[in-house]
């Protein structure tokens, strides 16, 4: 049953207000003014709308002219190859499918080829096409792992655009400054205006530009204003201060000790245990020493019976006592008291001593001998695994490459790790204190012996292209991969890599893994197509990649 009412008249005052409510009412239940019900009533509501409409248009008083934006800025680089340009807009223009199921198929992922290109166009110094900064800019929003690529290819016009339109707002905040010019390291006065009025991403982009340049400099400038930052952001400043990080930064570093912040006092200490001659390294050696001694009274527990039967039974064993306590002076130094849940506090503070203390220290304690050498030395009471894991973040705070080759092992060694490497993580982050072909070599023969099951987190610190051994190494490992007819989707993240990071060069090679092979009895339903269709995609990104990076030297 359909209730009705009477039709009533829309009032004359607030006659736009009154036509928004007749139109969601209807006109069967209230008409406009002057017209009866019926069907006429619809269109008399839309005539009037289409009057008062020109009506509140005409009564509108002129605004203010608006001042007119500035021109943008020039870009002196050197434009783009005409067939460069042409690849910009095809790689802008893919966008990856639906999500689930990844991505099928031999075509490319122009997406993920969008950062090589990128990373290329910037180190030969072209300017972008006007027409291609609002794409540019779009894509770096859905994606900040492009930024600072698409900020640095996108050039001033990028952040003049970015001015105009809240979308892009980020690229301001992505900007050094906001993009604000910053002044020469020799106008002082123009940098004491900048430090004491400029907006916090200008102070912190100042800050590290005159690191830099002048890092005393930038360090005075600092300790001018020290006490009057925010916590947060004496934070941020102190963080600065890792580039040209020296002997000369102590004395300030040392006063940060004592700061209100558990992190700035934190971040002070990891800065100061960076440098091995600093007070606060000395003071960390001290401790840990006190907690690490050569034992020649007892035989390693976990030694195979024919090692213990050469041995001699009074053979060297690296013994820990851990700290007791967490006294004022390590807390200033910046250990942690509190230990993480299921941790130990004397592990937890033990570790936090390795770590901080100068590994020149180790030598001298164990009798003079080498990293590898102390490395294999047996520790008592099951403290191996904490002492060789300190050993590891140490190597990666200090940079130390000879204690990264003797915590990593032979790569060919069992488990592949070394006797410290107790992470795919912690590898990784050894590597990354070696030299890249050092680093591709290793890798390589991580790969020769135990295959990929293990090997993405590794393969993703290695310099691109890959070294020829090391794509060999990728590549030999999936044939066997393929022939042995295993699961071919759990190699999508180590064949999407070599998408990106295999040399070009190696295309011809892969001719003869283009087609399907054929499946062994257990292997899963289908894997020799897709394993054919991944190798034909890899062979296609190849030569693509060789074509970009032939555009771009064109001249």
């Amino acid at each position: 049953m359909t209730r009705t009412s009477a039709p009533v008249d829309a009032p004359v005052t607030g006659a736009w207000e009154g036509l928004v409510t007749t139109a969601l009412l209807g006109t069967d239940r209230r008409t406009p003014p002057g017209t009866g019900p019926g069907p006429e009533a619809p269109v008399a509501l839309l005539d009037t709308a289409a009057t008062e409409t020109v009506r509140r248009r005409a009564g509108l008083r002129p605004a203010r002219a608006a001042e007119r934006p500035q021109a943008a800025p020039e870009d002196p680089r050197p434009p783009l190859p005409p067939a460069a340009a042409r690849r910009l807009a095809l790689l802008l223009a893919d966008r990856p499918g639906p999500s689930g199921g990844g991505r099928r198929g031999s075509a490319p992922d122009l997406m993920e080829l969008l950062p090589q290109w990128l990373a290329a166009a910037n180190t030969r110094g072209f300017a972008p096409p006007p027409l291609a900064l609002p794409a540019l800019l779009d894509a770096a929003r859905g994606r900040t792992d492009l930024r600072p690529a698409v900020l640095e290819f996108a050039g001033p016009r990028a952040l003049w655009l970015a001015r105009l339109n809240q979308d892009w707002r980020f690229a301001l905040r992505s900007a050094p400054g906001g993009g604000a010019v910053l002044p020469h390291v020799d106008d002082d006065d123009r940098i004491q205006q900048l430090w004491q009025e400029g907006l916090f991403a200008e102070r912190v982009a100042l800050l590290s530009a005159l690191r830099s340049r002048e890092p005393a400099a930038a360090r005075e400038l600092l300790a001018a204003t020290w006490t009057k930052e925010r916590a947060e952001d004496r934070l941020m400043f102190l963080d600065s201060l890792r580039a040209g990080l020296g002997p000369d930064d102590e004395p300030f570093l040392e006063q940060a000790l004592a700061d209100r912040s558990r992190n700035v006092r934190a971040t002070a200490a990891e800065l100061l245990s960076a440098l091995p001659g600093s007070a606060l390294a000395a003071r960390m050696a001290v401790r840990a020493e006190a907690c690490v001694a050569i034992d020649h009274t007892q035989t390693p527990q976990a030694a195979p019976a024919a090692q213990t039967a050469q041995a001699a039974p009074t053979a060297p064993t690296i013994a820990v006592e851990a700290p007791h306590e967490c006294d004022p002076g390590m807390e200033r130094d910046g250990v942690v008291a509190k230990a993480p849940a299921g941790r130990g506090e004397r592990s937890w503070w033990f570790g936090q001593l390795v770590e901080a203390a100068p590994l020149g220290t180790w030598s001298r304690r164990l009798g003079g001998r080498t990293p590898r050498e102390i490395v294999a030395l047996p520790v008592a009471d099951d403290w191996q695994g904490e002492l060789h894991a300190a050993w590891c973040r140490a190597a990666v705070r200090q940079r130390d490459a000879e204690w990264s080759r003797a915590l990593l092992g032979e790569p060919s060694a069992p488990e592949a790790g070394g006797p410290g490497a107790v992470s795919l993580a912690e590898r990784a982050k050894l590597l990354g204190t070696l030299g890249a072909a050092e680093r591709a070599e290793w890798v390589a023969g991580f790969i020769a012996t135990h295959g990929l099951s293990e090997a993405f987190q590794l393969l993703g610190v290695c310099a691109v292209p890959w070294s020829g051994p090391l794509g060999r190494a990728v590549v030999d490992a999936l044939n066997i991969a393929r022939d042995a007819g295993s699961y071919p989707w759990s190699f999508s993240g180590v064949m999407g890599l070599a998408e990106r990071c295999l040399d070009p060069s190696e295309a011809g090679r892969l001719d003869a893994l283009l087609a399907v092979p054929d499946e062994p009895e257990n292997a899963s339903p289908g894997a020799g197509g897709y394993w054919a269709e991944a190798f034909q995609r890899l062979v296609t990104t190849l030569r693509l990649r060789a074509a970009m990076a032939e555009e771009l030297s064109a001249s």
